[in-house]
This record gives C-alpha cells, sequence and structure tokens, in this order.
C-alpha cells in the first residue's frame, strides 16, 4: 500500500489544495521533505490565496505565500480570545486589514466577507476600530488612542470602510463594551436628544462602555465645531496641512453623526429601508400601499445582484465591508417616464457615473443652537475638544438628478489619473416638497487628488445665487456603491456659519420625469404633520 510520501509532487499538492488554509504552515513542519514540497510550491500558495480573497493588485511584488501568510497570521489574531495578543498587534492588524479592505473588487465579496466575518466579533471592533481619538475622548476609561496619528487614522478609516449598520446586531451586542449596538429600550417616543447624558469622561467612574449612542454626541460636537473648518483643510474631510489628504477621524465623525441621525429619522417615522421605494410597514408588520411621498417609484424587477436590494439602496452602509470596491456601483431600475440623455458624448468620457439619479442626506443645527455652541462658552483652545453636544439636528433626505455638463484635463493641481468633470442638476426634498433648503438647483465637480482620492465639490443654487457648498470624498473610490460622504458649508467660507455633515450616493444610472399632483402633495403634507 502506497504511502502518503510515496505519491508524486503533483498529487500531493493536488490533495494539500483541499487542507484548510491555517493548516499549511502546520502540515510543512511535520517532516523537511513536505516543508520543502509545501514552502516551493507557489502555485498551491495561489490557490489558496484566490479561494480566500480577491485577486491582489498587478503590481504587487510580494509572492503567494508571504501574502497569505500574512493575512493568515491576522486571522489567527483575531480569532484569538486573548486579549493581550490583540493588543499587541493593532499595527499589523489594522496595516493588513486596511491593505486588504483596499483590494476589494466588485465582481467578488470574498474579501468583504472575511474582513465581516472577522469583525463581527465586538472584541475585534472594541481593539482595533475603536482607536481613534474620537472614541478616547468619549470613554478614556474604556477606549485608548493609537499612539500614533497614522494607527489613528487606519483605526477609523477601517472603521469607515466597515460601515455603520445601527439596525441590526453587527456587532454581536454580547460584549458588554461593543460600541455600536443601541441598547434594549424603548426610545421610539423619544424626539429629542435633550435629555441624553453623555458618559463621565472620569476614568474612575464605573461602567459599561456605552453604545454608538453614547459616542454618537462627540461625534456631533466635531462635525459643528466651526474651528474646524479652514482653507488649509478646504472645509472638507481633509487634513489640515493643506496635502489634501482624505481626514480619515473626520469622515468617521460625519459617519457616526449622519447614521444616527438616519436611524433616529426613520424610526421616528416608522420606515424602513423599503418604505421609501415602495412600500411603508405598519406597527404590525404588514406591508401598507406605499404613499406618494416616495422619492420615485422603483420597479419591482429583481436587481443585478441579490446585495443590492431596495434597503442597501436606502443604507449603503448597512452590510459590513460592503459597496466599497472601485465599480462596484449597480443602478437601480426605476419607473416611469425617462428622461434621455442630453450629452451622451460628455457621458461617454466620464469614469465617474455622475449622470443618474443620487440620493442625499443634509443634517444641521437649528443656527442659535450652532451659534451658542461656538461662541458663546468661552474662549477654549483650539487644541481641546468642544464638549459633547445633545442639542437635537434636523435631518433632510434628498434626491439629486445630475448631468455631466463638462468634461476637461486635470490640473496640476489635481491626480492626473482622471479627468475633472463638471455636473449640473436638481436637488428635491423627498418628504417636504415645499422645503426651501431642500430644493435648489445644483452644480457641481468630481475629480481625483493628488493622494488618488475621489473628491467631489457641490454648489447648490437658489433663485440663480450660490449660497451652500460641499467638500466630501468617495468611499472606496471610483463608482463605489458607498457614496461620498463629507461637510457643507456657506459658500462665501463663513468662519461663523452654518455647516454641517452631508453624505450622498447614487442609486440608478436613470432620470425620470417627475410629476406631482395636487392629492399627492395634501398625502406629503399629512405625512409631514403627522410624523
Amino acid at each position: 500500500m502506497a504511502q502518503l510520501l510515496d505519491l508524486a509532487p503533483e498529487v500531493l499538492s493536488h490533495i494539500f489544495q483541499d487542507v484548510e488554509t491555517t493548516d499549511l504552515a502546520s502540515l510543512s513542519k511535520t517532516c523537511q521533505y513536505l516543508h520543502k514540497l509545501i514552502q516551493n510550491d507557489q502555485l498551491l500558495w495561489k490557490i489558496h490565496y484566490l479561494f480566500q480573497f480577491d485577486p491582489p493588485p498587478q503590481d504587487d511584488s510580494q509572492s503567494w505565500q508571504d501574502r497569505l501568510s500574512r493575512l493568515i497570521n491576522v486571522q489567527k489574531i483575531l480569532e484569538s480570545e486573548d486579549e493581550a495578543i490583540k493588543a499587541a498587534a493593532v499595527e499589523e492588524v489594522l496595516t493588513q486589514a486596511v491593505t486588504l479592505a483596499h483590494q476589494s473588487t466588485s465582481s467578488s465579496h470574498k474579501t468583504s466577507d472575511f474582513l465581516a466575518d472577522l469583525f463581527d466579533k465586538p472584541s475585534n471592533v472594541n481593539t482595533f476600530l475603536c482607536k481613534s481619538s474620537l472614541f478616547a475622548n468619549a470613554r478614556p476609561d474604556a477606549w485608548t488612542s493609537a499612539p500614533t496619528q497614522d494607527l489613528r487614522q487606519l483605526s477609523a478609516q477601517l472603521h469607515v470602510l466597515g460601515g455603520m449598520n445601527l439596525e441590526t446586531s453587527w456587532p454581536s451586542p454580547t460584549g458588554a463594551s461593543c460600541p455600536h449596538f443601541a441598547p434594549d429600550v424603548d426610545d421610539s417616543d423619544d424626539d429629542s436628544d435633550e435629555d441624553y447624558q453623555p458618559p463621565s469622561r472620569n476614568p474612575h467612574i464605573p461602567g459599561p462602555a456605552m453604545p454608538i449612542r453614547h459616542v454618537h454626541p462627540y461625534a456631533r460636537a466635531r462635525v459643528y465645531d466651526l474651528r474646524r473648518y479652514t482653507q488649509a483643510n478646504m472645509w472638507g474631510p481633509f487634513m489640515d496641512d493643506g496635502s489634501a489628504r482624505v481626514d480619515w477621524e473626520k469622515v468617521q465623525a460625519i459617519m457616526i453623526d449622519i447614521a444616527y441621525n438616519h436611524r433616529m429619522y426613520t424610526e421616528r417615522r416608522g420606515l424602513n429601508g423599503s418604505s421609501l421605494l415602495g412600500s411603508t410597514t405598519t406597527g404590525t408588520g404588514a406591508a401598507t400601499p406605499a404613499t406618494p411621498a416616495t422619492p420615485t417609484s422603483f420597479s419591482a424587477r429583481s436587481p443585478t445582484r441579490p446585495s443590492h436590494s431596495p434597503t442597501s439602496v436606502l443604507r449603503p452602509w448597512d452590510d459590513p465591508f460592503s459597496g466599497i470596491a472601485p465599480g462596484s456601483f449597480v443602478s437601480y431600475p426605476l419607473s416611469g417616464a425617462l428622461k434621455p440623455s442630453l450629452r451622451p458624448d460628455l457621458d461617454a468620457l466620464d469614469p465617474y457615473g455622475v449622470s443618474g439619479t443620487w440620493m442625499r442626506i443634509v443634517c444641521f443645527l437649528d443656527y442659535n443652537d450652532l451659534y451658542a455652541f461656538n461662541f458663546e462658552s468661552g474662549v477654549i483652545p483650539r487644541n481641546e475638544e468642544r464638549p459633547p453636544i445633545t442639542t437635537r439636528e434636523a435631518f433632510r433626505l434628498i434626491r439629486l438628478q445630475l448631468r455631466v455638463s463638462a468634461v476637461e484635463e486635470p490640473g496640476p493641481d489635481d491626480g492626473q489619473d482622471f479627468p475633472v468633470v463638471h455636473f449640473e442638476g436638481a436637488s428635491r426634498s423627498t418628504f417636504m416638497a415645499w422645503d426651501p433648503n431642500a430644493n435648489s438647483r445644483i452644480r457641481g465637480i468630481v475629480r481625483q487628488t493628488p493622494s488618488g482620492a475621489i473628491r467631489w465639490t457641490t454648489f447648490s443654487i437658489f433663485h440663480g445665487e450660490e449660497r451652500w457648498r460641499s467638500e466630501g470624498v468617495q468611499i472606496g473610490g471610483l463608482k463605489s456603491a458607498r457614496g461620498i460622504l463629507g461637510n457643507w458649508f456657506d459658500k462665501d467660507y463663513d468662519v461663523h456659519g452654518p455647516a454641517g455633515p452631508t453624505a450622498f450616493w447614487k442609486i440608478s444610472d436613470e432620470i425620470v420625469e417627475e410629476k406631482r399632483t395636487l392629492p399627492q402633495m395634501v398625502q406629503i403634507l399629512m405625512a409631514e404633520v403627522n410624523g
């Protein structure tokens, strides 16, 4: 009877393709022959790598063994129950996880599934995704910031790439200090944040670290701190050194604030993801006919991929690590009379996929509250945080219809891989048809920064005059489904504001004709009054 070692190397290689990847290293240590065979079989390592992960960049010079060994080591660290091992590996895990996330492809979910599974564990979230200064500021007794700015940026970046799903138990709430999961309390009648008291910063006060509800006031304080809006960072989510590099700690605060407000908005209205796409849900869970307050009617045709559901269209940050690959956007089909492209020649030159229908979120404080927060609490040194703010924000869910208006070569201050694209269109409130702050003309510019980020600039135009401007960065890069996070502000850069967070993401390449009848307007009004 033939022994294992008597088999031809080709046969052994084929057998080892079915071995668990995490066992390859152990198998290679059983004897000198297998060690040499496995270590030198780059095809074997390649097969194992591509079975678990999306293909790496073509310019990656690492061997397949080195690539896979690094990631398997990260996997073992994240699967470990030893907190000391995790704490000692923060830099390695953050570096490898962010690099891996950027290798996600639109044609496969292997990488995103790998990361989502490992960061489903509350201890991993606390150890690696809560290393930015934001979490340390909220609860220094529970979270400590990473020792260097680079690591704090990596932690915030990984958190942003992971997303912020506040409506399912991601990550599992079994960990007492998991910051992302809301507590099991009934806040359905809570229409204000005014009664909320943030946890004490005193590290000697006992008590578990609280969920995102307790981190949010600190994120809100950052996005409404007008000292943070400067010419050096273009009044957007960029570094303060004038480099136009993305400041991921700013983006993290924006994401937390917007996701929290979106959750409160939908819960107060009794909405879910599909409500805005054609159906509403009653308190008993029974479906009822849609009100005409929806931005447009979505057809019942199946989306082109299972993950692109009505819910994911309205909440692109729902699924962990999804929608972050370049080219991951998939157009959702709209029903109704479609508007043809006015300049198909320009659309063909646009690498960003501008033309189509987009959704946008804008949050803002009442100006009296914003002014009091910034100018009536005494002088605070610029290197000190403002206190957490619990004042209720206004929330607007807006539909955008955009078209490319011009395409030009990049300038000397732009990234050189893509052209600069100009666009224009219209902005409409989804629920309050008469909202003067949501209904406007809009124009904008999208370009690549020198560091490779995709930067979006928009201008809201009222009665022919520009009033508001926004600066944002596309999460995941070119044509990603996740969309853009950024800041809006006065177009003249008024240091007294107003300013706040914004997000927008594409839902369809199509644009439909808008028609509102009088009965529809009445129903919209009643929905607003009853909401």
